[in-house]
């Protein structure tokens, strides 16, 4: 008795694991049908490894049509068999098959061993062969679990005997069957999900980065910590996924960067970075659904800075933000810095200090941002104090600054003049000399951002002067195709700074 039900209990772990595969295979399929316009021809065409002549030859091939039919069709047939137990054997032998043929696409073992620190993209060891495995031994294994054992029925019928023997049989079919149940119930809720978010056709390999690039890295970014959360010394800053550009006069820029920036080039974006050891991104508010999407889709662990906004006229709003940002799963929380600088300017200092204090209350690392160092300055003075600060730290050394003597406390995100000397939305570190002088005396750890004067400053030298002048980490809004340049530049810098010996302040 004993025995029976060990087996049972084999039956069933095997079953959960079959249908957990063949819901992912089965969803795979789908979904690219339901996105429609899908092709793997980007995928096969960015292959690399040893293997890559041979995808770039389907690439390349007029069949290219039927290459993704059959990929469609192969994912659905198998995470139907899978879900179902149909065939099981067959099943498991041909995804796992196609999962080799994902595997070598895209090989994990032609970098270093450290160079990518991301769960999903291990040193030969990854997701998919972790998968094709587990298919290997279901394929092999005798026992594949309860489902619809089409041969298995017809012997069952000749040897069921006896006055139970119908009801044993009809007990074994609604057990074999229990299953459909559950894809019908899975498939009801992802319907449910894809109304909500829209259909996600990202979550495999629809969307690879570009391992050529990554194969560029000179190492791994260093990390540092503010509260309980490493953070990577570089961090994604969300302006240009936002589609928000400081562009001083150039009108169209905003319009450029959302329509370069789709949901698509987020997704890849985001993936580029991780891969390339930028675990973190400060965003503005309105970018938290794609980002909350873009981690429920991937299982991605980049942690999310939210910056939240106050209304100054309306004491009775102070915490909506707060807690809309808390519903979105961030992981830290920043007082935006046109706010810090406006409840400043009007006198409300102590709204400051009560946002903060909500914030730690609810468990959450506290920001403040400022464009103007005048803004921290006075919290300090009133004892309010965050966990960090976030500020702009640029020097002024570029074409389009404005002269000194023409420049106002908080005017940054002011009127833009038609004055060559006066702000247009062009400096966004009013008074760098101040803002050293502050960010080296602090006691916790500071955030530098608009360090290249949105596009002013080279990449080389708004690093250097952000990280020379106490920045413990640096905020920077990067285009898909510049990532793997800049962590090379900031690893350069660090390097520099620790070796010249040019930094005017302990690392917090």
């Amino acid at each position: 008795m004993k025995q029976k039900q060990t087996f049972s209990w084999e039956r069933g772990s095997l079953t959960l694991l079959r249908v957990a595969i063949g819901w992912h295979f089965l969803y795979e399929g789908v979904a690219k049908i339901v996105a429609g316009g899908w092709s793997s021809q980007s995928y096969l065409a960015g292959t690399t490894g040893f293997a890559s002549p041979f995808y770039h030859w389907l690439a390349d091939s007029p069949a290219i049509g039927v290459v993704d039919w059959l990929n469609i069709a192969g994912l659905i047939l198998i995470g139907l068999a899978l879900f179902a137990g149909v065939c099981v054997r067959f099943a498991a032998a041909a995804g796992a098959v196609l999962l080799v043929l994902y595997y070598f696409a895209y090989p994990p073992f032609g970098l270093s061993l450290l160079s990518v620190p991301r769960e999903s993209h291990l040193y030969v060891v990854d997701p998919l062969l972790l998968e094709a495995l587990v298919l290997l031994f279901i394929a092999c294994h005798r026992e594949g679990g309860f489902g619809i054992d089409l041969a298995g029925y017809r012997r069952r019928r000749e040897v069921s005997t006896g006055a139970d023997g119908g009801a044993t049989g009809r007990r074994r079919v609604i057990r074999d069957l229990a299953s459909l149940p559950l894809l019908g119930l899975m498939g009801w809720g992802a319907w449910r999900s894809g109304r909500r978010y829209g259909t996600d056709v990202m979550s495999g390999a629809t969307v690879k980065v570009n391992r050529q690039e990554l194969g560029e890295l000179k190492g791994v970014l260093p990390q540092g910590r503010i509260g309980p959360h490493a953070i990577s010394r570089l961090v994604l800053g969300g302006n240009l996924i936002g589609g928000w550009a400081h562009a001083r006069d150039l009108l169209y820029a905003d319009t450029l960067f959302k329509a370069y920036n789709t949901e698509r080039k987020i997704y890849e974006t985001l993936m580029v970075a991780e891969a390339a050891g930028i675990n973190t991104i400060n965003i503005g508010f309105t970018s938290n659904p794609v980002l909350q999407k873009y981690r429920k889709a991937t299982g991605s662990g980049m942690k999310v800075i939210t910056q939240i906004s106050a209304d100054v006229r309306d004491e009775s709003t102070l915490f909506d933000n707060l807690y809309r940002a808390i519903g979105y799963g961030v992981d830290i929380i920043q007082i935006q810095g046109n706010w810090c600088d406006w409840m400043v300017r009007d006198q409300h200092v102590d709204r400051i200090g009560r946002l903060l204090e909500r914030i730690r209350a609810e468990g959450f690392t506290a920001g403040l941002g400022a464009h103007t160092v005048d803004s921290l300055i006075a919290c300090e003075e009133a004892g309010v104090v965050p966990d960090y600060y976030m500020k702009t730290m640029h020097h002024d050394r570029y074409w389009s600054a404005h002269p000194r003597e023409n420049r106002v406390p908080f005017e940054v995100d002011g009127e833009n003049h038609l004055d060559h000397n006066r702000f247009h939305n062009n400096l966004f570190c009013l008074y760098p000399e101040r803002t050293a002088e502050f960010v080296r005396r602090t006691a916790v750890p500071v955030m530098g951002f608009k360090v290249l004067a949105a596009g002013a400053i080279a990449p080389a030298d708004g690093f250097r002067w952000a990280f020379a002048h106490g920045a413990d980490f640096i905020c920077v809004g990067m285009f898909d195709f510049q990532i793997v340049a800049d962590v090379n530049i900031c690893l350069d810098t660090l390097a520099a700074v620790e070796t010249e010996k040019i930094r005017e302040r302990q690392w917090h």
